[in-house]
Parts: structure tokens; sequence; C-alpha cells
């Protein structure tokens, strides 16, 4: 409903930028009560939106339905060629606010700008109108055309100020260095291994050959397997990957050092290069790890695997982890794959046996699973246990944000049973007791959600020490050097110029994110997990829904909570790596924390 909701405003938008210049032009009556109920569709829209909470359409009913609205009816009240002009530019600013979505905090200076720049045309249109009765020819230039597109100028060369000031990206100051937030250094690792990242071809079960990226020669590089509370030593060797690698434990909460940000908590690992990782995980579940540098095309060519936290009690059945991939298809576009699997797969697992399947999503799209043959339990996201996790029926459908995990269990039945993901016929993976049945239906089911799956107790009330509102927009803004219209703003803003979330260590923290756009945002705090309070308003009430990924679809208003209580400098970020190329990646930094590392190569690009 969001959506259509966006693309009925966005259609209004465009109708009143062609209706603008006409009203403009010839100021009658007709035109500007055109141009008026434009303008009040436009205030209908963003009521509507208000169903949704106040961050879904605060910036709209502060702003550009002030800017629509008034002038026009002013226009129609008392309709002049003065009344028709300011009617007509104000109602082209209200969709220039659209376009470019301004940050909050800006609000009382877009609207007095937005006064200033009317009030300019007003007194323009009446000078210029007086200055034409001397029929000069200098008088007949485009004089008020001029003006009109002097205000969107003017807006992208403050915002390109804006982002160039903002270089520097707030990475802190103060006495405590990122390089001193490091694992433990003073014993023997109990867990150590070395990843060689290289380029090479990754062969899919179909034959498709992608030029790909490896750790160890493989894709998905080598399964990292520990025990809570174990200390892991990992040795990172770039043996020819020009673009550099570093390493990030997607969902454990290592020291911030540890943590594998490029220009934040380390130098990318160029070639020829090595860095060494230490860090004692403290919850058991399912991790991934992945490269942060050039995400948007390394880590789709093959820079990732897993990494399994054990807990004291080993798994007493079958076990198989599986990664949910886009491989970039040597044709174009992408192959969606169940690890190199793109085509059906099939595994023996006895009837009877309790199998326990570990789903990573390290695609950029949330990927919808589903399983077919037995019902099933969701034992955990993001490596958190779902406390009492019931049975959900055969084909449910699961959705899996970009960088999440769900660990799915079941009873192996006589029959076979499906994992496939929806988005391709071919990526599936068949259980069977003499693992050679073909693919079970899938199709059908309802939906699975964690807001009310498991049980547990209700959340806790304040207080709060820190509160954050973010706002997910779509819009024009300076990405990667240039002007682009982006799904990836943040409260108006891309990277360099969104400000640091500042906390002090041991606050309690609420934050409440708004997708505004079109498209599904999985969001992902490193250094912390996540508690989700409430969905739209709904409150959570199954079993404590802690998550490091959260995916934020189109009209979706998330409260979460968390505690900080790992000091650093963190990327709070988009994982679909486009969008984080695009500029949606801000920072939670603590207080007194600084970092040496040059800003801005910190980029999943």
């Amino acid at each position: 409903m969001y959506a259509t909701l966006l693309y009925i405003d966005l259609t209004l938008a465009v109708l009143t930028l062609v209706a603008a210049p006409i009203a403009g032009v010839r100021a009658t009556r007709r035109r500007l009560s055109v141009l008026a109920g434009l303008a009040a569709a436009r205030l209908l829209v963003a009521c509507s939106l208000l169903t949704g909470g106040m961050l879904l359409a605060d910036t709209r009913l502060s702003i550009q339905v002030p800017l629509a609205v008034l002038p026009a009816a002013w226009a129609v009240w008392r309709p002049s060629r003065t009344s028709a002009h300011v009617s007509a530019a104000a109602s082209v600013l209200a969709v220039w606010w659209l376009l470019a979505p301004p940050a909050p905090q800006d609000t009382t200076l877009v609207l007095a700008g937005s006064a200033a720049a009317l009030a300019m045309i007003g007194g323009l249109s009446i000078a210029v109108g007086r200055w034409r009765r001397s029929r000069s020819r200098l008088s007949r230039l485009p004089w008020l055309t001029t003006a009109f597109l002097l205000v969107p100028a003017a807006t992208l060369a403050l915002a390109g100020q804006a982002n160039a000031a903002a270089t520097a990206h707030q990475h802190g100051s103060g006495q405590l260095d990122v390089d001193q937030l490091t694992g433990p250094r003073d014993r023997k690792p109990d867990v150590r291994l070395t990843l060689t990242a290289a380029r090479g071809p990754v062969r899919l079960d179909s034959g498709a050959t992608v030029d790909g990226l490896t750790f160890n020669g493989t894709s998905p590089g080598p399964e990292i397997r520990a025990k809570k509370g174990q200390l892991v030593e990992v040795t990172l060797v770039n043996q020819n990957v020009a673009e550099g690698v570093t390493v990030h434990w997607h969902g454990v909460d290592v020291p911030n050092a540890e943590d594998g940000v490029p220009g934040v908590t380390q130098d990318a690992v160029p070639p020829g290069g090595r860095h060494v990782y230490r860090f004692v995980p403290t919850r058991a579940g399912t991790f991934w790890y992945h490269t942060h540098r050039d995400g948007l095309l390394n880590v789709k060519k093959g820079l990732f695997g897993a990494l399994i936290v054990e807990d004291e009690t080993a798994f007493d059945g079958l076990e198989r982890t599986a990664f949910a991939h886009a491989w970039p298809s040597p044709g174009g576009g992408d192959v969606v794959a169940l690890d190199r699997g793109d085509r059906p797969a099939r595994q023996a697992a006895p009837a009877g046996r309790n199998v326990l399947l570990r789903m990573v999503n390290s695609s950029e799209e949330p990927q919808r699973i589903q399983v077919g043959g037995a019902p099933f339990r969701v034992a955990a996201i993001d490596g958190n246990a779902v406390l009492d996790a019931t049975p959900i029926e055969s084909e449910t459908g699961l959705l899996l944000a970009a960088g999440g995990r769900y660990d799915l269990t079941f009873t192996m039945p006589p029959g076979a049973v499906t994992v496939a993901l929806g988005a391709s016929a071919g990526a599936s993976l068949t259980f069977s007791p003499g693992g050679t049945a073909g693919p079970v239906g899938t199709t059908g089911g309802g939906q699975f959600d964690p807001l009310t799956y498991g049980s547990g107790t209700p959340p806790a009330s304040g207080p709060y020490q820190r509160s954050f509102d973010l706002r997910l927009d779509d819009g024009f803004g300076f990405s990667q050097g240039r002007l682009s219209y982006v799904s990836s703003l943040i409260n108006g803003r891309l990277y360099p110029a969104v400000p640091s979330l500042e906390v002090t260590r041991g606050d309690r923290v609420r934050m409440r994110i708004a997708s505004r756009s079109i498209i599904n945002h999985p969001f992902h705090l490193h250094g912390h997990r996540v508690r989700v309070l409430y969905r739209n308003g709904e409150p959570a009430t199954g079993s404590p829904w802690w998550t490091d990924t959260l995916n934020i679809a189109s009209g979706e208003v998330y409260e979460i909570e968390f505690i900080a209580d790992n000091p650093g400098i963190w990327m709070d970020h988009c994982h679909n790596f486009q969008h984080g190329a695009n500029g949606m990646i801000m920072h939670l930094a603590y207080q007194g924390v600084s970092t040496p590392y040059s800003a801005g190569h910190d980029l999943p690009e």
C-alpha cells in the first residue's frame, strides 16, 4: 500500500511539473484550480501516509504540502499574474523537495529559504511586468524562468558543499584509539588458520564459470568453526586482489580493531600484504565473514565464507550450511544459487534424523526461502536462539534479509524435504533417505513473521539515554562524485555527509527507522545486536527478536533498542552493497574514540 501511495505522489508531482508552467504563463482561474487540485491531492496522499506514523510523512507535511497548497489557494482566491507565478514556483519547489528530501534538522532553513525564493519570484514578477510595459528587448528575456532554475541549482551547490565539508566523516576525537581496541594478544589461540584471498575461476554446478575471487582457492571460503569463548586467530593474506581485502566478521561482536572496515578500523590489505585478526566469540550461532573492501563486486565474486560458533553441546544430527548467493553471470545479470548450486541438488539424510540447516544470505537482495515436505522450526535468527520455537507448516515462506541468517531444523520424514529459493527454480536442495529423490513442492503457504514467533517476556520500557530517528529516502544527491537519483538517503543525506550517532559506553539506545523508499533496505549495525520492539506500531510478542541485519521494507517503521557496550567507531549501513556504495552509510561513534585511518575508504562499493 505504501509503495502505491509513493507512486501516486510521484505521478502527481510529474503532473504538477507540467501544469505549473502552463498556469504561470497564462493565469486563468481554471488553470490555477487544476494546480490547486493537484496540491490538494498531494495533501490527501501525505495524510494517508500518516497511518504508518509521522516518520513516514513528516517532511511532506512540514515542507512539501504547505509550499504546494498555500500559494495555490491564494492564487485561486486572488488570481493575478503575480499570484500565478508564485503559485507555479511554489509547486515546482514542493516537487523539488520531494525529489531532493532535506535533512529533518534543516526544515526551518528550507522553509525560510523557500519563502525567500518565492518572495523574490513575486517581486521579480511585479518588476518584470512593469518593465515589459516599456516594450524594451531586454525586458523580454526569460527572467522568471531563470529565477525558477536558480533555486534548485543553488540547492545542489549547497548540497555539494555540505558533502565536501563532511569528508572528515566525523570519525571522532579522543584519548582512545581504535587500534587499542583489539582482541587478546597475550594467549595462545584455540583456533588458528590463514585465509588467502586470490583471483580465480569459480565453477557453478551447471558448469558456468564465474571470473571470481576465492579464499584458499574456493568460494564460499573454508568454514571456520570455534566454540564460544575460544580465542580465534585468522591471518588474512592478499595474494593478488588489486583493490585490497579485509575480513569483516558479520554478526560477531568483535573488538573494534578486529572489525575489518577499511578507513575506520584498519587499512585494506594490499596485494602481497597480510593482517592478523584476533577475537573471542561470546555467543554461539551462525555467522559469516566477507571482505569489506569493494564489497559490491568482491563479495558477489566470492570473498565470503561461514563462521560457526558452537555451544558446549554439539548438535545431534545432520548439519549443513548453505549460502543464498547471487553470482555474476558471464552473460550479464545474476545467477541465484545455494552455495554454487544453480540447479537442483540432493543430499542423503536418514529418516528420523534431526537436520539443522544454517541459511546465510550473502546476496544484495532479500531471499525468499521455502521448505516443502515436512514441518520445521526456526531455531535461531542471526545467531540468536528463538525461545519456544514451534513447528511451522510446510511450504511457509521465510524472507531472509541480505546478510541475515536463519537456523532451520526439522526431523527427516520417510519422504523427501526440499529447501528452495523462491527467486530461482534451479536453486534448491532436496534431502531424502537415499539421497536420490527429486524436489518436492515448495509453493504456497503463509509467511513467517519473527515479530510473533516463539514466546518470551515483553520488552521493557525506557529509560533511554539516547534516541535517534532515521528516515530512509529515495532522491537526488551527490553520490560517488556525481549527481544521482538514488535509493540511499539517510535523513536527506548521503555518506560522508550523514552525521554519526554519538553514544557513551553504557547508554541504552532507542532507534526508530522508517523506510520512505520504494525498495528494501537491510540495515546492519556492526559490533552490536539489536532487539526489535515494534514494527509499524505493533509490539513484538514472540521470542525476543534479536538481530544484526534488519530488512526494512517500503513503508515499514521499526523501533529497536540496544546497549552501547562495545566501544569504537562502528559502521551502520544498508547491506545491499549497491545502496552502501551510493551512500547509505553512517557510523555509531563512542565519545572519546578516534581513528588514525583515512576517511572515505570504508564504502562497501
